[in-house]
């Protein structure tokens, strides 16, 4: 396991400070505000540290209200809505310098079986064949924006099936993409731990999914600085087992855009072909003044 995956596992072990309140760590982005998909895990850990353990996690809807200070710890506070004979829900409100910055809703449940059918898993080339991202990304962008890319996603073993957005700049192309990714390590002494690769994955879940919405206008994106965003909200639901530190691909398209916001939906396979997690997230997606 290399340093970066083992601080993201410190950075998901929330310390307990009171009966359902929890404080969690930050660290720095790409932009200057907690990754979104940190602060989600995170409410994601709080929120089963309250469940019975034989009750997995099957759904998540969360909104992101604040910018995150990645320099102040987080507070989360749980409120235990409900706790039925199958399903139990939690609500997390996540707090920063005295105001609420991220609102989650997660729901648990009991193994039961039931009717079970997926939608088919696309096509998609072996992930061993795929570039990394330190062997990627240098091609496309600045030397010190392609170093704090690479170093924010060292945790993740994150390859980009087609080009990505940066790499592509002024041509527009269909809004679909397609990553594989895997934790930068095995996760063996975290195997009794479904909870921990769920958390792990909605981290992940929040790095590339807005991406389809750049491909269809020809915009480079954050990195490139054609265009200003944010999360505004994510849902998940999570359908069959998986494992993290297993190659999962991330299946990605952008129904629409409009307003100066874009909406992202996907879904992520294990690699033998099982629907493990459906996602959709909105972010505000604006292009700068003076920008063409």
């Amino acid at each position: 396991m290399n340093e970066a995956l083992q601080s993201l596992l410190d950075l998901l072990d929330l310390e307990q400070i009171e009966q359902d309140i929890f404080r969690g760590q930050s660290r720095s982005a790409v932009v200057p505000r907690v990754f979104g998909g940190q602060v989600a895990a995170q409410a994601l850990v709080a929120a089963g540290r309250t469940v019975p353990g034989d009750r997995a996690a099957h759904s998540l809807h969360a909104y992101f209200l604040r910018p995150g200070d990645p320099g102040a710890p987080i507070v989360y506070t749980v409120d235990r809505i409900r706790d039925g004979r199958s399903f139990t829900t939690r609500r997390v409100v996540a707090v920063q310098h005295g105001h609420p910055i991220f609102h989650l809703s997660a729901s648990f449940q009991t193994y039961e079986e039931g009717l079970d059918h997926q939608a088919e898993m696309p096509p998609a080339p072996d992930p061993e064949t795929l570039p990394t991202a330190a062997e990627m990304l240098p091609l496309h962008l600045p030397a010190h924006i392609a170093e704090r890319m690479v170093q924010a996603r060292s945790a993740v073993d994150l390859r980009y099936v087609d080009a990505p957005p940066w790499a592509s700049v002024g041509q527009p192309r269909e809004p679909r993409s397609q990553v594989w990714f895997r934790t930068n390590g095995k996760l063996d002494d975290y195997s009794d731990d479904p909870l921990l690769h769920v958390c792990l994955a909605t981290y992940v879940s929040d790095m590339t999914l807005l991406d389809s919405v750049l491909l269809a206008h020809g915009r480079g994106g954050w990195a490139v600085g054609d265009v200003v965003g944010a999360s505004l909200d994510h849902a998940m639901w999570f359908h069959r087992p998986f494992r993290a530190d297993e190659w999962l691909l991330y299946d990605q398209e952008s129904p629409s855009a409009h307003g100066g916001r874009g909406l992202g939906q996907a879904r992520i396979y294990t690699q033998d072909g099982r629907l493990a997690i459906s996602v959709i997230q909105e972010g505000v997606v604006r292009v700068p003044h003076g920008s063409s």
